[in-house]
């Protein structure tokens, strides 16, 4: 993604840098997928199926830019700020199912803090691509670090994987945890202990 300033200019304008989608080649693959699974693309029923598939993947692959709005810390805050159930859609990249659930993320207030909002927004940022929810966890915590500069990052998020729960194992319900952690919240075990049972898990 682009940024078009630094750290300390407010806002910071967020541009998600990836390749443009040939929604053409996009509905064109998807009627050969149809015609390679015994199905006539040009039937009633499935004739506008390619351009609403196409449509629909753009859609989920596609993030929304957005500003990233923060304020200086002049009150010199520096107690655990957390925003619980964000809601986390993504593309498992080994099946293209998506994978649903919810993200917990957190931070030690450094110099500034940032607009709540903009918590579930870089999730997003992250999420509306093919992925996998380790390397989701971690890209959400590490940008954060990156760009925020806190005294500490936590990122947990939970998900169903439709690759499990409508495949293979048929794991209906089963959901997998992942964690990420940066400064005090992976250094301290007090902070540490006090993240976990913020999201509600054990440490």
């Amino acid at each position: 993604m682009a940024i078009s300033a630094d750290l300390e200019s407010v806002p910071l304008h967020i541009v998600p840098g990836r390749a443009e989608i040939d929604l053409p080649a996009a509905r064109r693959a998807v009627a050969d997928l149809l015609t390679a699974l015994g199905r006539d693309p040009h039937s009633a029923h499935l004739a506008d199926t390619p351009r609403r598939v196409a449509d629909a993947y753009a859609e989920m692959l596609t993030p929304r830019e957005f500003e990233l709005t923060t304020f200086p810390n002049d009150e010199g805050y520096d107690e655990l700020v957390l925003a619980k159930d964000i809601p986390v859609q993504s593309l498992c990249e080994h099946h293209l199912l998506p994978f649903t659930g919810v993200a917990h993320v957190g931070y030690l207030p450094g110099e500034r803090i940032l607009g709540l909002s903009k918590l579930a927004r870089v999730v997003e940022l992250f999420a509306r691509d093919f992925q996998v929810q380790e390397r989701l966890t971690k890209q959400v915590a590490d940008w954060l670090q990156d760009h925020l500069a806190p005294k500490g990052v936590g990122v947990v998020i939970e998900a169903e994987h439709q690759c499990m729960s409508l495949r293979g194992v048929r794991a209906t319900g089963s959901r997998t945890v992942t964690s990420s952690l940066h400064g005090t919240l992976r250094e301290n075990p007090s902070s540490r202990q006090e993240f976990f049972a913020l999201t509600g898990l054990t440490p």
